[in-house]
């Protein structure tokens, strides 16, 4: 095989000019994502290509030279997804950002997968249309990454998740070719729904190179709630009595006392004053003060604090709660989860992990989008030592077995990536693994994307 400097040459020679670097400052920048990092590898390169057809030059070389490509939108992600293995090329895709069609008339728009979701929301407001999937890095994460992840946010409670928003992908698979998944429609159902399985498969099966997404309509009225109780416990309570109550929220996002504290500190807010808990909500739409009403009715006989928030006020909590991402682990002092579990089983999972933060000697914060039971603790210690460092692994270990034996998942929006490959098996059998493990197989006979990542 010819030399690494060979290979990369023959690489770099049917690339634009500035497209690809070998630089160690920007191979460093370009080696991780925001995840944990559990082992610390440099990629030999990274490419910035601007047009599908430089994705297929790459893809096509890589093929040929059997080297690994780690795909990349903004490396907001948590779950070390998009970290480099040793003697590969990650393949950047944050210049493809153009926004390719707004078709106010069918509701749909046609992006490049370096499209910012903030930018796509910008962009068709002014048509009275939304992109509803919001993670917190929504100023920041790309659609590509968030097909990757399949990726939540804020207002998952009614609007669902990236999946939800999807109709169609343009995807490049490992032998460079291009395939068009899914449909300009609504419904469709011919044949396998092949944009579902790219969906969430964290680059594994193959290079999203552009999007048709679902838009929907632009709330013409909000309100938003600020319920503060005294305990995180009947917090949660409020949420199944919202429920109770046929209330559908856009926004109904969980935090503790902790977790306020943090804010506080961080952000200088005073949220910790106002109450142990915050359960933050937000109607849309026509009929958003009527759901506003019936929230605080549902709330009432649980001690509740109710503030109907000014508009400058509720986009400034909800901002606060952006910067409480939950997941925030360096491995030391802090490791965080997201996991998932029925909404009836929020008070329980609660419960029992506040027990086990006692038991274990560790700090617990928790937030949670409340709306569809996903939940971000993270546990912490004051300093590094080797007996907190094993309870800080033993807690996350047991938080994650709580929510599995709770009908509960591992990742509720966050992916596998690499830093939860630990607990899959927990969840799948090792007939569902092997299943997805061929299917792996099959896009992408050599391994070349993103091995050691989902399955």
């Amino acid at each position: 095989m010819p030399d690494r400097d060979t290979v990369l040459a023959e690489l770099f020679s049917a690339l634009s000019v500035g497209s690809f670097s070998t630089a160690a400052d920007v191979l460093n920048q370009y080696a991780v994502d925001q995840g944990p990092v559990l082992d610390l590898q440099q990629p030999m390169a990274v490419v910035f290509p601007r047009s599908v057809a430089e994705v297929q030059t790459v893809v096509k070389w890589a093929a040929r030279h059997q080297v690994v490509l780690i795909p990349r939108g903004a490396g907001t992600g948590v779950s070390g997804g998009a970290h480099a293995t040793a003697g590969s090329v990650v393949l950047s895709l944050e210049r493809m950002n153009r926004i390719l069609e707004i078709h106010p008339e069918d509701e749909v728009a046609v992006v490049e997968p370096g499209v910012v979701n903030a930018d796509l929301n910008a962009a068709v407001e002014p048509f009275g249309l939304m992109y509803a999937p919001d993670p917190a890095s929504y100023r920041l994460s790309t659609i590509g990454g968030n097909v990757a992840t399949n990726a939540g946010g804020l207002r998952c409670a009614k609007y669902g998740v990236t999946r939800d928003s999807l109709l169609a992908l343009d995807v490049v698979l490992a032998d460079g070719s291009l395939i068009h998944t899914g449909h300009r429609t609504f419904k469709g159902v011919a044949g396998f729904d092949l944009t579902g399985l790219f969906t969430g498969s964290e680059g594994v099966l193959g290079i999203v190179v552009g999007a048709t997404v679902r838009l929907k309509y632009l709330p013409v009225q909000t309100r938003t709630l600020a319920v503060f109780f005294e305990d995180f416990r009947t917090a949660a309570a409020g949420v199944l009595a919202v429920g109770r109550a046929r209330v559908q929220p856009a926004i109904m996002e969980l935090l503790d006392g902790a977790s306020l504290a943090d804010i506080d500190a961080r952000m200088d807010s005073a949220l910790r004053s106002r109450g142990g808990a915050l359960l933050l909500i937000q109607t849309d739409g026509l009929a958003a003060d009527l759901e506003a009403a019936e929230v605080v009715r549902a709330v009432a006989g649980l001690g509740g604090r109710v503030f109907d928030e000014d508009p400058e006020e509720a986009a400034r909590l909800l901002e606060l709660r952006r910067h409480s991402r939950g997941m925030d682990a360096d491995l030391e002092t802090r490791v965080g989860e997201d996991v998932a579990v029925p909404r009836s089983r929020l008070v329980d999972y609660i419960a029992a992990t506040e027990e086990l933060a006692l038991r274990q000697q560790v700090n617990v914060r928790v937030v949670a989008h409340a709306g569809d039971g996903n939940l971000h603790p993270t546990f912490w210690i004051a300093e590094a030592d080797p007996n907190g460092i094993r309870r800080l692994n033993d807690a996350l270990d047991e938080s994650v077995e709580i929510a599995l034996s709770m009908g509960g998942t591992i990742t509720g929006e966050h992916g596998v990536g690499q830093f939860k490959l630990r607990w899959l098996g927990l969840e799948q059998s090792p007939e569902l693994i092997g299943l997805q493990r061929r299917i792996k197989e099959l896009f992408d006979p050599q391994g070349i994307f993103n091995p050691g990542k989902a399955v």
